[in-house]
């Protein structure tokens, strides 16, 4: 079986399982990654940038060369080359839990619940709960929705697609430690530094994607596109800022803001200004936005690698005149 549909029915596969499965509340490798990194944190942290660096490249680069090896070592093996894509595929995407999380804080604002969505939101994002009411809670989950379409779906499949089970977990294990050590705390400001930049280039092409196909997917293209051209390069996240202003032009919702991380409070720019605040309702709709997007993204890295086997055959056979 050729390299590009191993990885089309591998990586379908591993979409399904985690449909079907989402994240294991037990034994997550992600998580095994994290304690792992965590572990030589503690050796090398220093109030230094390039001892951040190290650090990422023992973590990021182990990851990278672990999936190599595995990966080389069933390469002969086409059952076994499928097999280990869709684990792959399986452990380092989350779309099924991000929606759960969303979806069980929606269902407490829907229910005028907003204590039990305050309790919730920290397993969806780090924002100060107790600092938000409903419309600030709808908001956040909303624009996180967004952001870990891209960073916990389109990213890994792209970066799957371009580098095969290596480009999956190596882009992993980058997102990971940019949500470990990449934000700007006393402690992280200079260790964190080098996870945060290569997490920017990592995400880069995932989050393009993701806006591109929000204008495709979601109810208002016209809007979409609006938002992003506008106000994309206002955030201060250069892969977070094309995906959620596309994402709320699609929605007609208005995103940004002031925000509390950390005890920190933060005042971001208004993201599609013209749109309506956000409603618990809105949860909904943005879970649904991202679930098409991350099947698209599975059918666009399909064609992009069947599009690539045939330019290379069709190279080589001119070549051979």
């Amino acid at each position: 079986m050729r390299a590009d549909r191993q990885f089309m029915y591998g990586a379908t596969a591993g979409l399904v399982g985690d449909l079907l499965l989402g994240d294991p509340r037990r034994g997550h490798p992600v998580a095994a990654f994290g304690r792992a990194a965590g572990a030589v944190e503690r050796l090398l942290w220093r109030d230094h940038r390039g001892w951040g660096a190290l650090h990422t490249a023992v973590c990021a680069g182990g990851a990278a060369a672990t999936a190599a090896l595995l990966a080389r070592g069933v390469r002969s093996r086409p059952a076994a080359s499928l097999a280990l894509t869709a684990a792959a595929t399986w452990a380092v995407v989350g779309g099924t839990s991000l929606g759960r999380e969303a979806r069980a804080i929606g269902g407490a604002l829907a229910a005028g619940d907003v204590e039990a969505a305050r309790e919730r939101l920290p397993h969806l994002c780090g924002r100060d709960p107790q600092a938000l009411d409903e419309q600030q809670i709808a908001r956040a989950v909303v624009e996180s929705v967004a952001e870990n379409t891209s960073d916990a779906v389109v990213g890994a499949l792209v970066w799957g697609a371009l580098a095969g089970v290596p480009g999956l977990v190596a882009f992993r294990a980058v997102n990971t430690l940019d949500a470990m050590v990449g934000h700007k705390s006393a402690k992280y400001r200079r260790f964190g530094w080098a996870s945060a930049r290569l997490d920017d280039v990592a995400g880069w092409p995932g989050a393009r994607l993701t806006a591109g196909l929000a204008v495709l997917a979601g109810p208002d293209a016209r809007g979409a596109v609006r938002a992003w051209r506008a106000d994309a390069k206002k955030h201060p996240s250069p892969n977070a800022g094309p995906v959620e202003a596309s994402f709320a032009g699609a929605l007609g919702v208005r995103l940004g803001g002031t925000l509390s991380y950390g005890g920190r409070v933060e005042h971001r720019p208004v993201l599609n200004g013209n749109g309506r605040p956000v409603e618990f309702g809105d949860v909904e709709r943005a879970v649904r936005l991202s679930c098409r997007i991350g099947w698209l993204t599975l059918a666009a890295c399909a064609a992009g690698r069947l599009t690539g086997h045939a330019l290379r055959a069709r190279r080589a056979g001119k070549g051979r005149t």
